[in-house]
């Protein structure tokens, strides 16, 4: 049995190779209860996390997470997805109370209660989000939100590698500057959005550029960019932007969040589009992005590298032809290679992607045999066919 949300997923987290059934949750769209004074909402898992913040606008609350505009709640808890934003509020896990679930056999369960804190018994929360419906179909979600900045400030400036621009963001990580978000497109990236039409009315110098997001009083905002500002020339830091007005912050803020669409739009016929990504601690980020470029500028293919620096957690996006056999599989040994530099740098496979099948076969790299042991005997517990034969072992 196959939960569906949205589909918006990239690593084939609700695909299956051994058929069964897909169920489809998209139409279970209901907020259940908006509990303003507690700042808490439930919600059904088709809720789209934008429309959800739509309607709740007008009380000074949001959830304060932004991956695809199409994802819906339930989706998110089961990937434990994040976005932008993760940097300043962290990634879906952190914003849910409370999960109805629906095991295998058919046993409903809660996983807590409503306080936004309890010690009792174990952190079910943290077991399903990110299971990607591998251990029941999650029902109805209770989930904690925040009290909105009332105050904001955009900023973007551009360097001469993406090395630079990953140090420099590793720095302003490190001086503790307060920020919302701290992105990274590289010159490729920034290419393709003069390409596509620019954005927000404006082409962009194409170098590798960061773009960073301000939130608090005016003048912890001021004090910031200030800072900021002084940190990338320190790393050759050149064409630093401070948007003044809200226009201008969405101005600004457009060229990132047109990323995916802008390599869309210029994809060949007949091409696909690889995206992964993986994380590693700050002080190696600089380190595998620049090992990374460098391995898939190699390919001789449409390649960019875009992410999330202020966490550590990056993207690499290859454009190729899955019909071409010598093609598709060095864009893969890329991946491979990718995943495997990730690791020796005390990295993950995966910041926030999920392991799907695209990764199903990394998974025991990072983990190792005994981790993944659990992981399985948790599987186990929850399924029917163990609880009918506890003395079998089934292979999945």
């Amino acid at each position: 049995m196959i939960p569906f949300g949205a589909g918006s997923s990239v690593e084939g987290n609700f695909s299956t190779p051994f058929s069964g059934i897909s169920i489809d949750l998209s139409r279970m769209n209901k907020i259940v209860a908006f509990n303003e004074e507690d700042m808490d909402v439930v919600v059904e898992p088709g809720v789209n996390w934008v429309a959800l913040n739509e309607e709740i606008k007008s009380s000074g609350l949001f959830l304060p997470l932004d991956p695809s505009p199409t994802a819906l709640i339930g989706g998110m808890v089961a990937t434990n997805c994040s976005g932008t934003n993760a940097m300043r509020y962290g990634t879906m896990k952190d914003w849910v109370i409370n999960l109805t679930v629906v095991l295998a056999d058919g046993t409903v369960i809660q996983t807590r209660r409503r306080p936004r804190k309890t010690s009792a018994g174990y952190n079910l929360n943290g077991l399903f989000s990110g299971s990607e419906g591998t251990l029941g179909l999650i029902t109805q979600i209770t989930l904690k939100l925040a009290v909105a900045p009332t105050h904001f400030g955009v900023a973007t400036t551009t360097f001469a590698s993406v090395k630079d621009a990953a140090k420099a963001a590793t720095r302003m990580m490190r001086e503790g500057v307060p920020l919302a978000a701290l992105e990274l497109m590289d010159d490729v990236q920034m290419k393709v959005i003069n390409q596509t039409g620019g954005a927000a009315g404006r082409t962009w110098p194409e170098k590798p550029t960061l773009f960073l997001k301000f939130s608090g009083s005016e003048g912890t905002i001021q004090d910031s960019i200030s800072r900021v500002g002084d940190i990338s020339k320190i790393y050759g830091g050149d064409n630093f932007n401070v948007a003044r007005s809200k226009e201008e912050m969405d101005a600004l803020w457009a060229a990132r969040k047109q990323a995916l669409w802008a390599m869309l739009a210029i994809r060949p016929e007949g091409t696909q589009i690889w995206s992964t990504d993986v994380a590693v601690p700050l002080s190696r980020m600089a380190e595998i992005i620049d090992h990374s470029k460098q391995n898939a500028s190699g390919l001789g293919l449409f390649s960019s590298v875009l992410g999330h620096v202020g966490d550590g957690n990056f993207h690499q996006s290859v454009m190729y032809h899955p019909d071409r056999v010598e093609e598709a599989a060095a864009v893969r040994k890329c991946v491979d290679d990718m995943m495997t530099k990730a690791l020796e740098m005390e990295g993950t496979v995966s910041g926030e992607h999920g392991i799907g099948l695209g990764k199903k076969h990394c998974l025991m790299k990072e983990l190792g045999p005994a981790t993944i042991g659990v992981m399985k005997a948790l599987k186990h517990t929850l399924d029917p066919h163990w609880l009918l034969n506890p003395g079998k072992v089934f292979d999945y």
